[in-house]
């Protein structure tokens, strides 16, 4: 079995790559690509966010989730309401709304995700696996297509307070290939790679936030950090196609889908369009910034991990350029009412199939409501139709809202005439588009980034 690394940003998947060769774990990798992410894929993600993780050990062949999702600030404090800053976000012609500003910012979590990967399953040094990271902050990343259009439809938050230096010098937007500078953040990895991961909460990054919260009225307390951990739990089973698919529940309600899809192996298009899109109806949204990275290693350990910062909350660390979670400010996340301490709710699916020998299929998703349809569409091209990792990421995707199908390029005019013939509008995009979702997927013999988000994969 040879290593592979999938992510959203070449430089991720080359952190990865990096640590595999050295002779890391599937773990050692994830937290140097999910700390490079953090660096090269910031409209997407960083270190103040939140995350979901799963993990497969070979040798005892068992895997488990990891919970290191943002949870609800307080701790130590009275209840308050803090005003958030209301925003429109345009997702192509749809208007969606969400709410930023330092109110919205939770409890981080990613950074207690990768201690508690690095701890149960790491085997080189911490300060080797910040390293490609720390690398990449002390030189320029240039901005790929997909990240410079996702900066366009979200300039009015990434460009709030600090973020206007980093998103638009000099009063110009970045655009592809335009050099994306952050040099707070070589500081801000320095402290992580010296103090420890828990410098987030208890060291330098933590002081930092919290002198953020006293300046500008924001809820989290020096106690919500000191008592954050991730929290590792028993992850759904769902079988599929003759394989057990390990993932976990939440709002996307992947597992219910990939039990009720019908088998699409055979189908003419048409027939498995309309069996995707039954499928898939009553999508709850969620999160908007989002990325996903597959690890398998040579040892047939994998390890697939989503994380998100929200919309990001407008807020920056002062001379670390770390940017604030918005969680808050995702009114359905909050499903339920939540006490200081709790997690909130998330989307995110990381998957794992296994059958006979191990791991055949490492496989996750970003992109809130899309999330579950990639994922589905995805997972169903490989477990079920037998495509490369590669051909089921490229395959043109389709993303049901209601009686509303959006149709990416590629689907003939057989397949639209049977979706209007069914009832349903059909929206045909002009061109493959970050709004469907961005997968990351990993087998035994092959890797996928998503090219929706700029995505990479490397083999080692």
């Amino acid at each position: 079995m040879r290593g592979a690394v999938a992510a959203g940003h070449p430089a991720t998947a080359d952190a990865g790559a990096e640590i595999l060769e050295a002779g890391g774990t599937a773990a050692d990798a994830a937290v140097a690509a999910c700390l490079a992410s953090c660096v090269a894929e910031t409209v997407m993600t960083g270190l103040l966010g939140g995350g979901h993780a799963i993990y497969f050990d070979a040798e005892s062949r068992r895997a488990a989730n990891l919970d290191c999702f943002v949870a609800m600030p307080g701790l130590g404090r009275e209840r308050r309401e803090i005003a958030l800053v209301e925003l429109e976000v345009p997702f192509g012609s749809e208007l969606v709304h969400y709410a930023v500003g330092i109110g919205s910012c939770g409890v981080p979590g990613i950074s207690a995700g990768l201690d508690a990967l690095w701890s149960e399953h790491g085997r080189l040094p911490w300060a080797q696996l910040v390293e490609p990271a720390l690398g990449l902050a002390r030189r320029d990343v240039p901005m790929p297509a997909a990240h410079a259009s996702c900066l366009a439809m979200l300039a009015p938050v990434m460009t709030m307070n600090e973020g206007a230096r980093i998103y638009s010098p000099g009063g110009t937007l970045l655009r592809e290939g335009d050099p994306l500078r952050q040099p707070g953040l070589a500081e801000a990895l320095e402290a992580v790679a010296s103090e420890g991961p828990r410098c987030a909460y208890e060291g330098t990054i933590g002081r930092a936030l919290l002198d953020l919260m006293d300046e500008r009225g924001g809820l989290v307390t020096e106690e919500d950090l000191q008592a954050y951990e991730a929290h590792w739990n028993e992850p759904v089973k769902v079988d599929f196609r003759g394989y057990e698919v390990l993932t976990r529940a939440g709002l996307s309600e992947f597992p219910a889908a990939l039990v009720s899809l019908p088998e699409l192996r055979g189908r003419r298009e048409p027939e498995r369009a309309l069996a995707v899109v039954g499928t898939l109806l009553e999508q709850l949204p969620g999160q908007t910034g989002t990325t996903n990275l597959a690890v398998i290693d040579e040892q047939g350990n994998a390890c697939v991990l989503t994380t998100s910062l929200g919309l990001g909350s407008g807020d920056f660390l002062p001379g670390l350029d770390l940017h604030l979670n918005s969680m808050l400010g995702e009114a359905d996340l909050l499903v339920a009412p939540l006490e200081p301490g709790e997690r909130m709710a998330s989307m995110m699916a990381p998957s794992l199939a296994l059958d006979a020998d191990g791991v055949a299929l490492a496989v996750g998703a970003a992109g809130g409501t899309r999330l579950r349809s990639a994922l589905l569409q995805a997972v169903a091209g490989v477990l079920d139709e037998g495509l490369e990792a590669q051909a089921a990421v490229d395959r043109p995707r389709l993303h049901p809202v209601a009686a509303l199908v959006h149709l990416e390029p590629g689907f003939g005019v057989e397949t639209i005439a049977a979706l209007e013939s069914a009832g349903f509008e059909v929206r045909e995009w002009p061109g493959t588009h970050h709004y469907f979702g961005g997968v990351s997927a990993v087998t035994r013999t092959h890797a996928a980034g998503d090219p929706r988000r700029s995505g990479a994969a490397r083999v080692v």
